[in-house]
């Protein structure tokens, strides 16, 4: 069965969550990939896992938005979370603020909402880059909206473990504030992921490559889960599922 890099990463992501010490996933704004992959790991562990997806309605929880869904990170209350920016480093730093010598930038987005806090607080934050270029992976970031690491001292029970693109997995380590290749994703080189990456990262002496998905989970994603996920990101489904579950 065919699949795209989007499906590759969601069922790279779902490999990430299959983890008996998570229990609740919460996915927040333009996270179409791992949202869909919390959707499947709760399909497939039958309901075991908690997954919670702050925009829609049939699986958001939340009827206070941003702060309710802080609130309950602040408890202690969400195993896993997923962040991305327009730059990452290869200190796990993102930025989601805008590009060029700040505050004079050159290119302005979003912001940074509530990225830093969750990044503090969430015990597993799984770091995700549909487009692995050095313009996105690059060795430092313009403006730091959440820090990877934190000074010794900092009460900080959060922080990143992995990075997720579409060429590669990585892990990262707190200790040494640097990244490892895990795998190299099917049809890609390691040559590739280096071309194409800004920062240095460590590379074990034997670079593996990254499971295929599984037929079962591509069904599953190109029925069940299309259809749910069809409710926040119908453009997403339109492309990645050929527009399964979206209304005309």
């Amino acid at each position: 069965m065919s699949y795209g890099s989007e499906e590759l990463m969601i069922c790279v992501i779902a490999r990430l969550l299959i983890d008996p010490s998570v229990n609740h996933v919460a996915v927040g704004a333009a996270s179409p990939i791992p949202g869909s992959a919390a959707l499947l790991v709760r399909h497939i562990t039958n309901g075991r896992l908690r997954a919670s997806i702050i925009h829609g309605i049939a699986n958001n929880p939340f009827t206070d938005g941003g702060r309710e869904i802080f609130d309950c990170a602040g408890q202690g209350r969400i195993d896993a979370f997923f962040l991305s920016g327009i730059q990452i480093d290869g200190g796990a730093n993102i930025n989601l603020v805008g590009t060029g010598d700040y505050p004079k930038v050159e290119k302005r987005f979003p912001g940074s909402f509530g990225s830093a806090y969750m990044y503090f607080v969430v015990p597993k934050v799984i770091l995700f880059a549909s487009e692995h270029s050095r313009r996105i992976l690059v060795p430092k970031v313009d403006f730091i909206s959440a820090p990877g690491i934190s000074e010794p001292g900092i009460y900080r029970p959060g922080g990143p473990k992995a990075l997720v693109t579409e060429l590669c997995l990585m892990s990262f380590d707190v200790d040494c504030s640097r990244f490892k290749l895990k795998s190299v994703h099917p049809g890609h080189t390691l040559e590739e992921v280096l071309d194409n990456t800004g920062f240095e990262f460590d590379i074990p002496e034997t670079v593996v490559t990254t499971p295929e998905p599984k037929a079962e989970w591509l069904h599953i994603l190109n029925s069940e889960i299309g259809e749910q996920i069809a409710e926040i990101y119908p453009d997403f489904v339109k492309r990645v599922f050929g527009g399964l579950g979206v209304k005309t």
